[in-house]
């Protein structure tokens, strides 16, 4: 098909029709083609594909769940397969509900990445498809926007690959099994812990046993822990259009502990549960212990294995970025001692997630700026699918800012805490001033990746942990030096102004900490990361590994 003035292929047609209806047209396809279809109601949504959707309506207004809809649009093309339809569903499912037009009412069992003959030229059209769809007012969003937004990488109907589909699958068996242990889970920057996580919290709530036909977990009280508060934010506005998932399923251990008992628990960026140390609001926490009948050096962790009859852990222990934290070995002993309590002296399940999915240098690139900010003994690498480059003039480095944001948006320049917060107070004040170039830390803590003004402004750790950036641009500042005659990094307690982060630190602790901190900023970029290094030292340590652009 053509169009009358142009030689361009109309590859997808849309048709509207009311649902139900008694008849929906006499053309062939209607009953024998491979298609796609949308039910909707204005607010609600539910997207599936077949080869006889005439007959598939019928089935669908024999459940009570689909009476809802008042509209179905069928979505025909000569090129469309099987495998085709199947995966434009999972495509759509996907791009649906990041979109954020309508409530998705699907579940996420059947999403998957699978292969098929000449899948590439079907990724290829799809854009056109979608563009479709926003002209039928089906969708608000180019495609563009929609990756690049936190929905989307958040998405419980996201694709897993192969690692986090093996590990969401154990994790199912385990929790079916219901022997009330901890799981815990470990992985590294940008293997998918939270993705996993927020997976598995809809992929449950929409189970059906096969053979009962029960839905076991719809009863169960489950919620998701994030402890990082502009996470927690972007989390809550995606549950709440998600069908099945809500804003309060989302929440910070305190609110855990109000809200009593808990069937599962899972605990993303388990590391950052606190200890009484260093914290914002002693009392509250004296209080929950109190609440809990725990003693008063109990931990956020404490509360979770209390609370929880199985928390399911997400834990990174190089991501500890400061002594409010939880450290490796606490965490351990503590699953253990809880376990005895209980007396149930087996060994907490334990998993791995390894494959990269934020950082297109994969596990060599992450690797290696560990083994950079740690002193090991390295050959200098290149990376031919990622850019990692060094600037030596801020000027330049600042001016590359704004060039990657306008090519690919969501670039955004952090830094660690070495510069003091001026503009808490003075806002016409700059906090960061380099070779005459002035910033100011980011306005705010919650979802600032996203929010307007973000591109002027420095972020910290707290803003910056757990998002995706196209671009990471960071500042190494003054708080991490190169000591030329000991040949070693060293961190410099002067020049650190996170006061919590350092009141009760001790110089050992405070050196971890700091590394981490880079570590986390440096694992940021998808496509790319580029460094600015303020110590002379370090910059000419850096430049032995790094390319200078």
């Amino acid at each position: 098909m053509t169009t009358s003035d142009q030689t361009q292929e109309i590859l997808y047609v849309i048709s509207n029709h009311k649902f139900p209806s008694d008849n929906y047209g006499n053309d062939d396809f209607l009953s024998n083609w491979p298609m796609l279809y949308i039910l909707e109601n204005g607010k609600k949504i539910y997207i599936g594909e077949s080869t006889n959707v005439s007959e598939r309506m019928k089935q669908h207004y024999n459940n009570h769940e689909k009476r809802e809809f008042k509209q179905v649009h069928f979505i025909y093309s000569e090129r469309f397969n099987q495998s085709a339809t199947f995966d434009y569903e999972s495509k759509l499912i996907q791009f649906v509900s990041a979109d954020g037009k309508f409530i998705i009412t699907n579940k996420n069992d059947g999403i998957a990445n699978k292969n098929y003959f000449r899948k590439s030229d079907y990724d290829d059209t799809f854009e056109q498809l979608w563009n479709e769809l926003i002209n039928h007012h089906l969708a608000d969003h180019s495609l563009e926007w929609i990756k690049n937004s936190e929905f989307y990488k958040y998405s419980p109907f996201k694709e897993l690959n192969k690692d986090q589909k093996k590990l969401a699958d154990e994790i199912i068996t385990e929790i079916r099994e219901d022997k009330n242990a901890p799981i815990v889970v470990e992985g590294r920057p940008g293997t998918g812990k939270t993705i996993v996580a927020v997976y598995l919290m809809k992929y449950l709530r929409d189970y059906q046993d096969e053979k009962t036909h029960e839905y076991p977990f719809r009863e169960k009280k489950m919620g998701i822990i994030i402890p990082q508060t502009s996470l927690r934010a972007t989390l809550k506005n995606l549950f709440k259009k998600i069908e099945g998932l809500a804003a309060k399923d989302v929440m910070g251990a305190s609110e855990a502990v109000n809200g009593g008992s808990w069937d599962i628990l899972f605990v993303d960026e388990a590391q950052k549960l606190q200890v009484r140390r260093s914290i914002v609001g002693y009392q509250a926490h004296d209080n929950n212990n109190t609440k809990l009948g725990l003693p008063k050096d109990a931990t956020e962790l404490d509360w979770v294995l209390k609370i929880a009859k199985t928390p399911v852990f997400f834990f990174d222990p190089d991501q500890l970025s400061g002594p409010s934290g939880t450290p490796l070995e606490v965490f351990k002993n503590k699953v253990k001692h809880r376990l005895g309590i209980k007396n149930r002296m087996i060994a907490y399940a334990k998993h791995y997630l390894k494959m990269q999915m934020r950082v297109a240098g994969g596990e060599e690139y992450i690797n290696y700026v560990n083994d950079i900010l740690h002193d090991a003994c390295i050959s200098r690498q290149t990376f031919s699918n990622y850019d990692f480059k060094i600037f030596t003039k801020f000027e330049d480095f600042n001016k590359q800012l704004y060039i990657k944001e306008k090519e690919l948006e969501l670039c955004r320049m952090l830094a660690g805490y070495a510069w003091e917060w001026k503009t808490k107070n003075d806002k016409t004040a700059y906090d960061i001033e380099i070779d005459g170039i002035g910033k100011r830390w980011n306005h705010c803590l919650n979802n600032w990746i996203n929010s307007e003004g973000a591109l002027d402004e420095v972020g910290c750790i707290h803003t910056s942990a757990g998002y995706d950036l196209n671009y990471g641009f960071i500042i190494l500042g003054k708080d991490i030096r190169y000591d030329e005659t000991a040949k070693k990094i060293y961190v410099d307690r002067s020049s650190y102004f996170d006061k919590r982060g350092k009141q009760s630190a001790t110089d050992e602790e405070l050196n971890e900490y700091i590394r981490n901190i880079y570590y986390v900023l440096m694992t940021r970029g998808i496509k790319g990361t580029y460094l600015y290094v303020c110590d002379d030292a370090l910059r000419e340590y850096f430049l032995n590994y790094v390319e200078r652009f």
